[in-house]
Formats: C-alpha cells, structure tokens, sequence
C-alpha cells in the first residue's frame, strides 16, 4: 500500500486532491531553483542545500519523485536550532546522475559518501517522507553509530502490510513503470508528452504533473513550479532514477524485512497523515468506508515501527495529507525540534 502512488493512481474514486491544511511556502524557496553546495563522490556531484551551523546535522530525504524543494517550507525553521541539509538524490534536482540501479542500498551508500565529501559532520538525525523512510531506514542499517534520531514523515509501509497488500503494491509497481517509461521515451524523441485516463477512473496522468504533490503547487512560488516543472520535461537522467527506484522497490522491502536494525534508545518518531483523500463527505458510504479502511491499514502499518527504538512515538496529522511537511509543517518541526533536544540530553 505505497501511500503517495496509492493515492494518485490506484483507487478509481472520485476524490479531491485537495487538503484541508494547505500552507504557503516560506519565504526564499527559490533557492531550490538554483544549486546549493554540490559535493563529488566518485566524480559525480550530488547537490545539497544546508543551512544553520549550530547543534546536529538534520538530513532530509524526500519522497518518490521529489527532491529539496520538498522540504522548502520546514527546513529554514529546522536551521534555527540545528544544521539542516536536504539533498537532491543523483539525477534529480542539480545531482548528476548514480550508478544503476538507484536501489535504497546505494542511495544510502551515496549519501553517506557525500555528507562525508561534503564535510557535513554526523552523527545525523534522519528525517525521511514516503519513499525517503525506506532510504534512511537503510542507512540505519548500514551506518548505525553515524544515527542519532530518527522522523518518518507518513512513510512508505509496503514492507510492514500482509503479503497480500504487497503483492498489490508490486503490481502497481510494474503498472506505474509502464507509464514512466513512455514519459521518458517522448522526451527522448521529442513527442508531446503522454495524457493518459486511467481505466474506470476521471484522472488523467499527465508526465509533468505528477511530481511533488501536484504541479503546479500552491505551496511552491511560481519560479519553483516552473523550475520543477522544466525539469520534468526535460531531463532524461530525472526519468531514469524515478523508474530504476520504483522497478528497485520489492527488493528494498525484502531488504528493509531482512535488515530490522534497532535503535536502542536514540528517538523515533512517526509521522503518520489520517486525511489522505481530504473531504469525503459527499462520497457514497462505501467509498467513505473504503477511506477509512485505508487510513486505519496505513496508521497500523506504520506503528510497526515504533519497535525500532525504545524511546519512540507516534504523532497524528488528522488534517494532513500524504505531505505533511507542507499541510501540517509545525507538526514535523515538532518532531525534529524534539529529537534534537533528546539527542542534546
């Protein structure tokens, strides 16, 4: 039950994208348009924006088919009490592209390498949205003594559902591979760029627009938007990483079951959004039922985590959709403020 790609794909409901807890991008986050500090490892540079100097580092990894400008809105007010770094994972945002395949494994080993390059001293407070959260869970895994705290922001759970969930979702993997590789075959011949409506359902799929939330964003200024969105008509190596994570996701599942690596007592929080599909009252009663199904699967699945540590914790976002650093943001500053308390103590 991959939430974000759930959400946008595989439920043919009649559903508004729309939150009820929209904020509005904080001021400067046009800086994501322009690169930061970008760091070589093995001759290929990946691009981090970092700002704040004082307490620990605060590492952000965004979500699948996301990059910095996910964190455009949180990250200034993380600065005030820590250094906070978010990255564009090689070939999106200003990164060059990684070796093949772009599995959670090598992205962790990637980061690593280049928060050491880079001269960004750990150890790191790990905050990772949707698809990020399998990144840093691996990096756990492989760099357990550089860890000092740890938020998930509404992760991805595929590997924490019943068997029968995750063969669903490796399903939906193969069906959204499928529609990623004709975005990409356009670009490269320069075609107009596939609109696709989705069996039984009003959405369209439009390759530029599936991005972030949604592109355009009301949160983003109009000089991101149009940042993103150039990008994702443009830049092959963008569409590369974006299939070869996705087609790599049942394999980082079996990894993240195989590798359950405790945290002892260093904090945990989990971020988990309750409002995934905003308003549903005008919906027929088995569709709201469906929602709610959906919403208590999901809060489930993610309470799985809360094993990781001894001293862990689940926070709700009842307002929030799947982007809670940009719907409820004081919730996930929150949960970073309080883990870099824990880790001063």
């Amino acid at each position: 039950m991959k939430i974000r790609r759930y959400f946008s794909f595989a439920l043919a409901l009649a559903l508004s994208c729309a939150s009820a807890a929209t904020a509005f991008a904080a001021p400067g986050d046009a800086m994501y348009t322009h690169p930061g500090q970008i760091v070589s490892v093995g001759g290929r540079g990946i691009n981090f924006y970092c700002e704040g100097s004082s307490g620990p580092t605060v590492v952000f990894d965004a979500g699948f088919e996301d990059w910095s400008p996910a964190w455009a809105i949180v990250q200034p007010r993380i600065a005030k009490a820590a250094r906070a770094c978010s990255y564009d994972r090689p070939g999106s945002g200003f990164s060059d592209p990684g070796l093949m395949p772009r599995s959670s494994v090598r992205i962790a080993q990637d980061l690593h390498a280049a928060l050491h390059a880079g001269n960004i001293p750990g150890p790191y407070i790990l905050v990772g949205h949707s698809f990020g959260s399998y990144n840093v869970r691996t990096f756990l895994d492989l760099y357990p003594d550089e860890v000092a705290g740890m938020v998930i922001v509404d992760g991805e759970n595929s590997d924490v559902l019943p068997a029968a969930l995750q063969r669903e979702d490796d399903a939906f993997d193969r069906k959204a591979i499928a529609l990623y590789e004709r975005c990409r075959a356009a670009i490269v011949s320069g075609e107009a760029l596939p609109r696709e409506r989705f069996s039984g359902s009003h959405k369209t799929f439009q390759c530029n627009r599936i991005f972030f939330r949604k592109m355009p964003d009301p949160a983003f200024s109009g000089a991101l938007n149009r940042y993103i969105e150039r990008v994702s008509e443009t830049r092959v190596p963008l569409w590369n990483q974006i299939i070869s994570e996705e087609a790599q996701m049942p394999a980082d599942e079996q990894y993240l079951q195989t590798h359950v690596h405790r945290m002892g007592s260093k904090p945990l929080y989990v971020l988990t959004a309750l409002n995934h599909y905003g308003d549903t009252s005008h919906l027929p009663a088995k569709q709201r039922a469906q929602i709610e199904q959906f919403e208590r699967t999901n809060a489930h699945a993610q309470a799985q985590w809360l094993k990781l540590s001894t001293s862990s914790i689940q926070w709700f976002a009842p307002k929030s959709g799947h982007y809670i650093e940009i719907e409820d943001p004081d919730l996930v500053v929150r949960a970073v403020d309080a883990t870099v308390r824990a880790v001063h103590e």
